[in-house]
């Protein structure tokens, strides 16, 4: 992670569970993550909400052909001030597969909408992050 993703190593990102159905990353409350309120800083947990989707992506992207993938749109939803341990968990595995596979057959960009949803050691949700990729297979 420290050559690839150097913002998300400094910040403790973690990858807790990996499946090609769902993606677990997690984050702590600490000196580089926090805000001035005393909780984490909204970009870093969209950090850890994005790579909870990304990783995914990236495992489906690399079982086949050269595809591209970039994020163009993110939403957020913010429920609760993150302290402690936040963990984010995606879903969102076989849609990513399902827009992955139908690019390479058709040629053409697809997207998905992937959830992201922050969860705090109480089990209460933290924050909810709505990441729209574009996968598109290379010629």
């Amino acid at each position: 992670m420290l050559r690839k993703l150097p913002m998300a190593w400094l910040a403790g990102l973690r990858l807790t569970a990996l499946t090609s159905e769902a993606a677990t990353v997690t984050i702590r409350f600490k000196y580089l993550t926090q805000n001035p309120f005393r909780s984490i800083y909204f970009a870093c947990l969209a950090m850890a909400a994005e790579l909870a989707s990304g990783i995914q992506a990236m495992m489906h992207v690399q079982a086949g052909g050269p595809v591209s993938m970039l994020v163009v749109k993110l939403e957020g939803d913010f429920t609760k001030k993150a302290v402690g341990l936040i963990r984010f968990t995606c879903p969102d595995g076989p849609q990513i597969a399902q827009a992955v596979a139908e690019s390479r057959a058709t040629g053409e960009g697809r997207t998905v909408v992937c959830t992201s949803t922050g969860l705090d050691e109480a089990g209460d949700v933290v924050a909810v992050f709505r990441l729209t990729w574009s996968f598109r297979a290379k010629k």
